[in-house]
C-alpha cells in the first residue's frame, strides 16, 4: 500500500541572513539547516523544491491563505484578492469546504486519511471561536478528530510533539522524546494511506523573535523529522515536508518574510514530485497524483 505523509511547518522560510538566521552554523538542525543559504545534501537522499509561497499577490504571505492554499490547490490569496492573517474567514471556509485534500481524496476513493494532530477537550467541550484551515480541512471531509485518548494510545500526537505544552498546562500526559513521536507518525503510515500532521511552534518562535527558544527547538525538530524519515519504508511512502511562509529564518522582524518556503520530497516518486513544485498550489495535486496513480 502506497501511503504519503505531509507534514506541515508553520513559519518556516529559506532564510540567508547569518546574524538573524538561527538555523546558522547550528548543529543538529539537518536537514532544516539546509535552508540557511548553505548546500548540502539532504539526508536520505531528500529532493528540495524552492516553493512560492506568495503567489503573485503583494503583501507578505499569511497563514490562513497559505494553508488554505496547501490544503485544497486553490490559490487563495488570489481568490480573495489579498493575503488573509490568522484564520479562514467565510470565503475561505466555503473553498476549503468545497476542495479541501482531505474531501477530494475521499472523492477519489481514498478513505483512509488520518490528520494525527490531537485535540485538547475544551475543542470538544466547546465551539471554537475561530478554526484553523486543517480544522475545516478535516471537518469538510467528515474525517475524525483525534482526541487525547488517542494520544495515549500512540495513534496521534499534539502540534507539540513531546507534550511539554500539556503537561506544563496541567495535563497528565506523558513526556515524549523526538524518539518516541516519530515512531507514532510513522506508524500511522502504515495504517492510513494518507496522513497530515501540524507543527506551529516555529511561527510562534519567529513571532517572539525568540533567537534561543529557535537554536533550542530546531535541533529537536530536525531530529524529529529525521527520525521519521528513517522508519518509514521508503519505497512505497512519500514523506512531504512543507511550510505556508517564512518567520522563523529570520528573527531581526516580528512578521512573516517574503522568502521561499522548502518543500523536501522523501521516498517513493520524489524526483518527479519535486520537480512538479513550484509553488504552494502544487502540494495538494502532488499527494492526489502520488496516491491515484496505482
Amino acid at each position: 500500500m502506497n501511503s504519503v505523509i505531509l507534514f506541515f511547518i508553520d513559519g518556516l522560510g529559506i532564510g540567508t541572513n547569518q546574524q538573524s538566521n538561527p538555523f546558522f552554523d547550528l548543529p543538529g538542525a539537518e536537514p532544516l539547516a539546509h535552508f540557511r543559504g548553505v548546500s548540502s545534501d539532504l539526508p536520505f537522499d531528500g529532493v528540495v523544491a524552492r516553493t512560492d509561497p506568495r503567489l503573485g499577490v503583494d503583501g507578505r504571505p499569511q497563514s490562513a491563505s497559505g494553508q488554505t492554499t496547501i490544503l485544497t490547490g486553490v490559490n487563495a490569496p488570489k481568490y480573495l484578492g489579498k493575503h488573509k492573517q490568522g484564520f479562514p474567514n467565510e470565503a475561505l471556509r466555503g473553498l476549503i469546504n468545497e476542495k479541501s485534500l482531505f474531501l477530494q481524496l475521499k472523492q477519489k476513493g481514498i478513505e483512509d486519511s488520518i490528520f494525527a494532530n490531537a485535540y485538547t477537550p475544551k475543542f470538544f467541550s466547546e465551539t471554537p471561536r475561530w478554526k484553523s484551515a486543517t480544522t475545516c480541512a478535516v471537518e469538510a471531509a467528515g474525517i475524525q478528530f483525534r482526541r487525547f485518548s488517542d494520544l495515549l494510545g500512540k495513534k496521534a500526537l499534539f502540534h507539540d510533539f513531546t507534550n511539554r505544552w500539556l503537561i506544563e498546562n496541567g495535563f497528565d500526559i506523558p513526556l515524549l522524546t523526538a524518539q518516541d513521536a516519530a515512531k507514532t507518525l510513522a506508524s500511522l503510515s502504515e495504517d492510513h494511506r494518507f496522513v497530515l500532521y501540524e507543527h506551529f511552534i516555529t511561527d510562534k518562535i519567529g513571532h517572539a523573535q525568540d533567537f534561543t527558544a529557535a537554536r533550542a527547538h530546531l535541533p529537536i525538530l530536525a531530529e524529529f523529522v529525521r527520525d521519521t524519515v528513517s522508519r518509514i519504508d521508503l519505497s512505497t511512502t512519500t514523506f512531504i515536508l512543507t511550510s505556508d511562509h517564512g518567520n522563523i529564518e529570520d528573527l531581526s522582524i516580528r512578521t512573516h518574510t517574503l522568502n521561499d518556503v522548502p518543500t523536501i520530497v522523501w521516498g517513493r516518486n520524489r524526483h518527479q514530485i519535486a520537480q512538479k513544485i513550484k509553488d504552494l498550489t502544487d502540494i495538494t495535486p502532488s499527494v492526489l497524483s502520488l496516491l491515484a496513480d496505482e
